[in-house]
This record gives structure tokens, C-alpha cells and sequence, in this order.
């Protein structure tokens, strides 16, 4: 199963535990087999880290996962030279230093290129890195391979392997990558499709609750000046905590964003300037006649 899309075409289609729109799927079978890197950008919450996951659980091919954060450099994805480690172990008498691999560690682009499956690499949150860290792949990307100038050697991929990259459009990306990648934008999911992901996080969840737990999320997205709207996995979240405290259907009956505050919102307003906003209109719906 690792030789995904090499021999003979084989579709995307989600899977059990993830709903992919049509045109995901389309994005998603249209970028391995141009084996060009899968941009996907969207809001935090969508299920752009899971869909990485869920394609290489569906290609049964090993997911090798690279989280960036802002410190992140392009050569850790290569690998990196520990000068320090060689330098006290040969003041040590260490006879490892007299093999300079010892000290060379692997990034995640070694793995993935020296893969005996052909892998699915996930480039997690990329707009999280330097504005320069895309730029500086790109010659890596290209020509899938790198130069260990320590050891004298190249690293070549026999195969491309699939690329994810998931951005929460924090920043702009540069033209140049921008031009190298098949982009999908994960637009936020509507109401049918949303009560298809909680059905398959929840079977058989009674509607009368999941209608009206949405009736209110969605009104909440839509409250003019909300800092951060609550996302996909933080619906999730809030029906799990509903559930478990086997919340009476009037309480939510009552319960409108724009007079009063949802029960258990702790789930669903994650910021605190949102949190007082809500408390202001409840307390003005409150004092209307």
C-alpha cells in the first residue's frame, strides 16, 4: 500500500473518522498526482493537521510529522551538525569523534526522502516559522534532494513523497513557494456538513440536541466583533462536556447569543474580551422591558 498512486490512480475519499468535502478530495488527489506540495490553509480547527493524518491512514503510508514553531529553521529540516557534543567528547577521549556521522541528527526531509514506504510528510503550520523558512526550502523541494557537507554526501529521494502543508494564514507566504504548491483552502464546514463530523465523533447523538447546540454556535460565529470565533474541534468539545453533564434541552432552548451567555461557553470562548462582551449583551437583553 505504500506505493501510493504509483501503478494505478486511486481516489481520495476521506475516510471513517474524517469528512472531506468533494473538493477537498479533488485537491487531495490532484496534488499527489502532480506530487506537488498540498498548501492548505484555513481557519485553526478545520482538521487541516488531521487531514495529513487521515491520508496517510487511508494510503496506508507512514506519516512522518514536522511541527514548525517560530524558531524553526529550514536546516533542521535537513539535519544539524552538533559541533558542541564532538568537541566535549574529544576532549573526553571519546573514540566517536573520529566518526563525524555520530553527531550529524536527521531532520524530518532525511526521513522522508530515505523512506523505505513512500511517505506522507506533514509540514505543520509553516506561517508559524521566519518569512524566509518557505524560501529556503524551496531548493530542497525541488530538486528532492541536500548536501551533508560534513559527511561529503548526498541525500536524494528515489520517490517524491506527499507533501502536506497546513497554514493558519497568519502571514503571507512568499510567490515563489506559493508558485510550487497545489493550494485548498478549507472553507469553515456548513451546517450539514457539520452535523455529518458529529455524527461520526458522536453516533447516534440525539438531533434535538445537535440541532439546537448548533442553532447557538452558529449564532455565535456570527455575533458582530467577536475577537475568536469558535472552531470545528471546540463545537466538538462543548457537545462532549453537554453530554457528559446531561444538560436539560431547556436550558439551551433558552439559551440565545444575543441575550445570554451559553452554558458551559468555557468550551467555546477561548478569549476574555469576548467572554465580557457576551455578559454586556446579556445584561443589557436583561434590563429591556
Amino acid at each position: 500500500m505504500g506505493r501510493f498512486m504509483t501503478d494505478q490512480p486511486q481516489r481520495f475519499e476521506g475516510t471513517n473518522d474524517y469528512i472531506a468535502t468533494d473538493d477537498l478530495k479533488v485537491a487531495v488527489d490532484a496534488a499527489v498526482m502532480l506530487r506537488r506540495p498540498l498548501l492548505v490553509k484555513g481557519e485553526p480547527g478545520t482538521g487541516k493537521t488531521v487531514l495529513a493524518h487521515e491520508i496517510a491512514k487511508a494510503i496506508g503510508a507512514p506519516l512522518i510529522e514536522w511541527n514548525v514553531k517560530s524558531t524553526t529553521k529550514a536546516q533542521q529540516g535537513l539535519y544539524e551538525y552538533d559541533a558542541v557534543a564532538r568537541l566535549r567528547d574529544g576532549q573526553l577521549g571519546d573514540e566517536r569523534v573520529h566518526d563525524i556521522a555520530n553527531y550529524i541528527k536527521k531532520g524530518k526531509l532525511w526521513e522522508a526522502f530515505t523512506s523505505k514506504e513512500l511517505p506522507v510528510l506533514l509540514i505543520d503550520e509553516i506561517d508559524k516559522a521566519d518569512i524566509e523558512f518557505p524560501n529556503d526550502l524551496l531548493q530542497e523541494l525541488d530538486r528532492m534532494s541536500f548536501d551533508v557537507y560534513e559527511t561529503h554526501e548526498t541525500i536524494t529521494a528515489q520517490e517524491r513523497p506527499i507533501v502536506v502543508i497546513t497554514s493558519n494564514n497568519e502571514k503571507e507566504l512568499p510567490d515563489a513557494f506559493l508558485r510550487r504548491c497545489f493550494f485548498h483552502y478549507i472553507k469553515f464546514p456548513d451546517r450539514d456538513t457539520m452535523r455529518e463530523i458529529i455524527e461520526v465523533h458522536y453516533p447516534g447523538i440525539q438531533k434535538n440536541l445537535v440541532s439546537k447546540a448548533m442553532d447557538i454556535f452558529y449564532e455565535l460565529r456570527d455575533v458582530p466583533g467577536l475577537k475568536k470565533k469558535p472552531s470545528t474541534s471546540e463545537l466538538l468539545d462543548w457537545l462532549k462536556l453537554l453530554l457528559n453533564e446531561d444538560m436539560p434541552m431547556d436550558v439551551l432552548q433558552d439559551s440565545n447569543p444575543n441575550s445570554a451567555i451559553p452554558p458551559l461557553h468555557g468550551a467555546l470562548l477561548k478569549n476574555e474580551q469576548d467572554v465580557m462582551m457576551f455578559e454586556r449583551l446579556a445584561f443589557m437583553a436583561r434590563r429591556q422591558p
